[in-house]
């Protein structure tokens, strides 16, 4: 935007530390940007928008969700995830249109929009083939409802069926070829060469919607493919992702693939480094986190998921002891079955408090509000410009009503803010500077409409799903026996509890 904007009489949680004295404030725009902060009533030159009875805030970034399972949204629960993916990854793959993907895409993006978040990391699964016109169609809605979005494409050289541990004995081999004929991956070559082309039009750091690497995981990947993504990272320089020891089992599968833990094995061969995100890490050690804070990686908590899959919990003081760089994300709505972000940042500061009985080791909803915006930002090349209220900084904002329950009465609105808020006081938003939400409306799309258009196609999609049921039996009742024997596997004695007996 050129024009200057003032936003005029909200009080904010400002600076790094996100600091509040109840004083309402002007905040001036220009350019996208933070231009001055000053008490309210005494700056001019600008367009007013009247905030007063608001609090501000960073936008929050939610740095990972899958957009391909919003259509699934509530189908399963109480499934590891192991025998969960499953139904995310089905054998008999479901065909879209560029306009269902559209629809679809903005499911996630409005949820988002509607419980604080102006960021969102869509780790998105291609499936068998690259697919041009719904690519076209996800980076089109995230453009077209005005949040900031980089969307990656969980990149993957081996067929999935691959990646588990005692996949060749606990498989029927008729069952086990035909998996891997249907679950084979785009070439490598492509898939690098859809990064390289998609970065040079859509670089995060100069286009709000962008690209970044997504390296599915180290067991789906050869270490050849995982080098070659950290290079083009670097090459680009790009924000990358990947999951890494989400389960148990993925400890176990570490010691059979590798012989050690997978994030030693991510050490040894040279993958990590200040640009790398860790996606879930509930399983480590700590050779593990040392190895980890000596590269500058980030680590993610997706502590509402790690919870609905049953992965276990994160070891979260450690890593912060030690010095790594955290950030937060909601992961699929297929497992969490939400995109907000708020419902992340509770569950993150609550979890921590069942980790021992020395209260003074939990987390704060500081620190998880520090992780949910100045961490992701920092993880995903922003540095200091995004996640914070400051002259200079990137004008993405939230405006939390100050009159809603959560914040009534008023005694310490970041706690409130953590614990207690989960969208209904979402009234203003701002991403770049442009508005994308007032007085509670979305600016950018005729929300109502779409909601309308999504239930929709969401019918005519759904017997597809349904379809797929009986071609999944056969594939957990195999997963069964490998969860089983996973379970009784031993793991590296020292790995930090993740789970209650």
């Amino acid at each position: 935007m050129s024009r200057e904007v003032i936003l005029r009489g909200a009080t904010a949680l400002l600076g790094d530390d996100f600091s509040y004295d109840g004083k309402p404030r002007d905040i001036q725009l220009a350019n996208g940007r933070i231009k001055a902060i000053a008490a309210a009533g005494s700056l001019v030159n600008g367009q007013v928008i009247d905030l007063a009875g608001r609090m501000l805030a960073p936008g929050l970034i939610n740095g990972h969700f899958h957009s391909n399972e919003h259509f699934q949204k509530g189908c399963i629960e109480n499934l590891p995830l192991e025998l969960w993916v499953h139904h995310i990854r089905t054998p008999i793959p479901i065909v879209l249109t560029p306009r269902q993907v559209y629809l679809r895409t903005l499911i996630g993006a409005i949820e988002a929009l509607r419980t604080g978040t102006t960021t969102v990391l869509d780790d998105l699964a291609l499936g068998g083939a690259i697919n041009r016109e719904n690519l076209n169609a996800v980076f089109q809605a995230y453009a077209d409802v005005g949040i900031r979005a980089l969307v990656g494409f969980g990149m993957m050289t081996r067929s999935f069926v691959d990646n588990f541990p005692f996949a060749d004995q606990e498989f029927p081999p008729v069952l086990l070829n035909e998996l891997r004929r249907q679950h084979q991956p785009p070439a490598a070559q492509d898939l690098l060469d859809l990064c390289r082309e998609i970065a040079k039009t859509h670089h995060p750091r100069s286009n709000r919607v962008g690209l970044a690497i997504s390296a599915s995981a180290p067991q789906r990947c050869s270490d050849q493919f995982l080098l070659a993504c950290r290079e083009m990272a670097d090459a680009f320089d790009l924000p990358m992702v990947t999951h890494v020891h989400e389960s148990r089992m993925q400890v176990v599968t570490g010691g059979l693939f590798y012989g050690k833990p997978m994030v030693e094995h991510l050490r040894d061969i040279g993958f990590l480094s200040p640009r790398v995100t860790l996606i879930h890490a509930v399983w480590l050690n700590p050779r593990e986190i040392d190895a980890l804070a000596k590269s500058g990686a980030t680590v993610q908590h997706n502590a509402w998921c790690n919870l609905m899959l049953g992965s276990g919990l994160q070891p979260v003081r450690p890593l912060l002891d030690a010095g790594i760089n955290l950030s937060l994300g909601s992961d699929g709505t297929c497992s969490s079955m939400t995109a907000n972000m708020l419902a992340v940042l509770g569950s993150a500061a609550a979890l921590s408090k069942l980790r021992g009985d020395d209260y003074t080791q939990w987390l704060s909803a500081k620190e998880v509000f520090t992780a949910a915006t100045r961490g992701a930002a920092r993880a995903f090349g922003f540095g200091s410009e995004l996640g914070v209220i400051e002259v200079g900084a990137i004008a993405d904002l939230v405006g939390y009503r100050l009159d809603a329950l959560a914040f009534t009465p008023l005694n310490n609105p970041l706690r409130q803010l953590v614990y207690a808020e989960r969208g209904a006081g979402v009234d203003f938003s701002m991403v770049d500077g442009n508005i994308t939400m007032q007085k509670g409306r979305l600016t950018k799309i005729d929300e109502p409409t779409i909601i309308e258009e999504i239930g929709r196609e969401h019918a005519r999609v759904k017997p597809q799903f349904e379809s797929t049921k009986s071609a999944i039996m056969p594939i957990l009742n195999a997963m069964e026996q490998i969860y089983r024997r996973s379970l009784a596997t031993p793991i590296p004695s020292d790995t930090y509890a993740a789970r209650l007996a």
